[in-house]
């Protein structure tokens, strides 16, 4: 399954707007699922492998996830009061991670079932608050990444490949400002001003893409 998609996503990615789950129960509007795809598949892999999944299982679960999402939205109601879409999400991809598990041999689920895994036989059929606590905290970060990573792809497309470069080398990548400045060829002056500037940008369409959401 080809997944490398970054460079194709939409501008609106996560959360998932409210206009996009009601296009999403067209089954024929194959833009808005395209758009759903890149938006989710690398959430829902990303949190199969953290489980401990392998690859091939993860890609599975992604593929399993979307397809169990395509036959129930149309009985899923946005209600902000109760059931949100990232916690009905987390539910169906945590039973397709479940299933994958199921699969293995039984010698395999042995050394599977790791602490780390956080999933053994009984809490995959056994309700667990501690155990669901632990899940829904995990996907809490995973989402929270996959927002971030859609937020600094907006903020790329709307600022110069210079500027953009600074703010990755000095802010994300955590590079020295004198180290940026001497390789980019600016002034630290400018490394500073890009950072304040951009990571207002960032905070901003965090904000912007919170709003829309879910």
């Amino acid at each position: 399954m080809a997944m490398d998609t970054d460079e194709d996503c939409p501008p609106d990615l996560l959360p998932t707007r409210k206009s996009l789950l009601g296009r999403l129960k067209n089954w024929e509007d194959n833009e808005s699922w395209r758009e759903f795809f890149n938006a989710y598949w690398k959430l829902i892999y990303n949190f199969a492998v953290q489980r401990g999944l392998h690859h091939p299982e993860a890609e599975e679960v992604v593929q399993e996830t979307v397809l169990a999402v395509a036959k129930g939205i149309s009985r899923f109601e946005y209600d902000p009061g109760g059931c949100a879409f990232k916690t009905w999400l987390l539910t169906v991809t945590r039973s397709k991670i479940a299933n994958q598990f199921q699969r293995r041999k039984p010698q395999e689920q042995a050394s599977s079932f790791s602490e780390d895994s956080q999933l053994t036989p009984a809490l995959a059929k056994i309700p667990d608050v501690a155990a669901q606590e632990q899940w829904e905290a995990a996907w809490d970060g995973e989402w929270e990444k996959n927002l971030m990573d859609a937020v600094i792809r907006r903020v790329k497309r709307r600022v110069s490949i210079e500027q953009f470069q600074m703010f990755d080398l000095f802010v994300l990548k955590g590079w020295p400002a004198a180290d940026v400045a001497k390789t980019l060829r600016v002034t630290l002056t400018s490394v500073y001003v890009t950072k304040h500037r951009l990571s207002r940008l960032v905070k901003k369409e965090a904000r912007l893409i919170e709003q829309q959401g879910l």
